[in-house]
């Protein structure tokens, strides 16, 4: 983000709380049926004839996100997305979120407009209404709380649990982009800090970069699995990398599972950068994480209706617990599944 140094910015005090949160908010308009009373009150009002659900998640500075190559409209964006995905991932419709922040006094007015417009576009082209949130201050820079609130009917939630043996794996999109970007975008960063002359060429990982600082939530996945009549017996957002992802199916569910590493979707991009930094392209599409596409189980009967959707892939097969949960290689062999994706308490630990 390029700075007008000359052009003076509004200390939030300027504002008192109130005047802040009115401020970033003003642009806001509801659209859906079930909002009875969003921001403005005490509390919001809804009002729901199917079942609810709630999603939270709390991104923190320098843990989930680098200002240094992150934009604010970027992050405010991502935000919601990153909640909005765990809705999707229930096969539910998001319908509504809450935005809480705590900024440092580093932040003038004009840095939390822009993080807002970010939020102001994800809410518009995802149809979520805004209804409320909190703004407080912090002496440890930049945090965003965001509750996301979704509907369904109650045969149509999907849960973590339900994967039965013989089922089929599928996933969304393609695996492993976001954690590249995010490798292209620190490595840059480096750069920068040895010469900060050093103007980067980005346009060869233009890609990787926007599922990073970018990324979409897979609305469009419920419906396109209503639409063709299949219903997930159990499903999960890629948020900590896909091993950890199908982990988390096969316990819950109390199964096993084989994954076909010439299965995984990758981009082409992704495999060229991994060449570049000489890194395995199926351990990132493993270990990488964020990149909030949808992983579920179906079963066999479903296959003849998904098998040439170019949405879905599968990817493996469910199988007997005691079998354990496994990768099977281009090679034919046979690998123990391990959980290596991103930890934030792990990663910070001693910090």
């Amino acid at each position: 983000m390029i700075e007008d140094k000359n052009q003076p910015k509004t200390s939030l005090g300027n504002l008192g709380e109130f005047g802040l949160i009115e401020h970033l908010t003003k642009n806001f308009d509801i659209k859906h049926s079930t909002t009875v009373k969003g921001i403005g009150d005490d509390a919001a009002v809804l009002d729901f004839n199917k079942k609810v659900l709630i999603s939270t998640d709390l991104l923190v500075e320098g843990i989930h996100f680098d200002l240094s190559y992150m934009p604010l409209k970027h992050l405010g964006y991502k935000a919601i997305m990153v909640n909005l995905s765990d809705i999707y991932a229930m096969n539910a419709t998001a319908s509504q979120v809450t935005v809480s922040i705590a900024v440092s006094n580093r932040f003038p007015l004009e840095a939390l407009e822009e993080l807002y417009e970010g939020i102001y576009l994800a809410a518009k082209i995802y149809n979520i209404d805004v209804i409320g949130g909190d703004t407080t201050s912090s002496n440890k820079g930049l945090l965003i709380s965001v509750t996301a609130i979704g509907e369904a009917e109650e045969d149509k939630i999907c849960y973590r649990n339900g994967a039965k043996v013989n089922d089929l794996l599928v996933v969304t999109g393609d695996i492993g982009a976001a954690y590249m970007g995010l490798q292209v975008l620190e490595r840059e960063k480096q750069v920068f800090k040895a010469n900060p002359n050093n103007q980067p060429d980005l346009d060869q990982y233009n890609y990787l970069i926007e599922r990073q600082l970018k990324p979409e939530a897979r609305k469009d996945i419920p419906k396109l699995l209503a639409d063709l009549e299949v219903q997930p017996t159990s499903m999960i957002d890629i948020s900590d990398g896909l091993s950890s992802e199908i982990m988390h199916l096969c316990k819950q569910s109390e199964v096993g599972c084989n994954l076909f590493e010439e299965k995984i979707p990758l981009d082409p991009q992704l495999i060229s950068v991994c060449e570049e930094f000489n890194i395995d392209s199926t351990t990132i599409a493993l270990s990488g994480g964020e990149d909030y596409e949808l992983l579920f189980t179906i079963s066999q009967d479903d296959y003849p209706k998904i098998k040439a959707n170019p949405n879905l892939t599968v990817i493996g097969h469910m199988t007997n617990a005691s079998e354990g949960m496994h990768l099977i290689t281009r090679g034919n062999e046979k690998v123990e599944l391990k959980a290596q994706g991103w930890n934030a308490l792990k990663n910070n630990e001693g910090e």
